[in-house]
């Protein structure tokens, strides 16, 4: 597996960032602030993440996905890993990441690679997304915000 960034004639894997997040309008709009990293296999794009600065300390990781066929076999973790090594290496000192109050594996993940939580966005998803969001038999409500220090 290779993760490389994305060029900018090259069209985002909106396949892979939908399912991560499925406003395309927000995805559109935060590809184009940040930068979109690939994980490719076989010339196979099965990951993606996006970073997006915030600050000049500090930068969000607003998207990342692996394909549905390839999730548990540690790519996630492995994208996870590779946005935290391009962050430290442009600077930053500290990465944030949102997700759902219903994404339990990816709160676990988080917290495994040293991210902690750092706040709640109360009905971030109910007022931002028009369509209701479920997982794990959970209705996704807020926003669950982590932040890990690098430098």
């Amino acid at each position: 597996m290779k993760i490389r960034k994305l060029q900018r004639d090259e069209m985002p894997p909106y396949d892979l960032l939908l399912l991560a997040d499925p406003s395309r309008e927000l995805v559109e709009t935060y590809i184009t602030e940040g930068e979109c990293y690939v994980a490719e296999d076989n010339d196979d794009i099965i990951g993606v993440f996006v970073i997006v600065p915030l600050t000049k300390e500090t930068v969000e990781i607003k998207n990342i996905a692996v394909s549905e066929d390839r999730q548990g076999q540690g790519i996630g973790k492995k994208l996870l890993q590779e946005a935290i090594g391009v962050s430290k290496s442009n600077g930053y000192d500290n990465i944030e990441i949102g997700t759902g109050n219903s994404s339990i594996g990816q709160l676990a993940l988080y917290q495994k690679c040293g991210f902690r939580i750092a706040g709640v966005i109360k009905d971030f998803f109910i007022q931002h997304y028009d369509e209701i969001i479920m997982e794990n038999g959970i209705l996704c409500k807020d926003m669950i915000r982590l932040r890990l220090e690098i430098q």
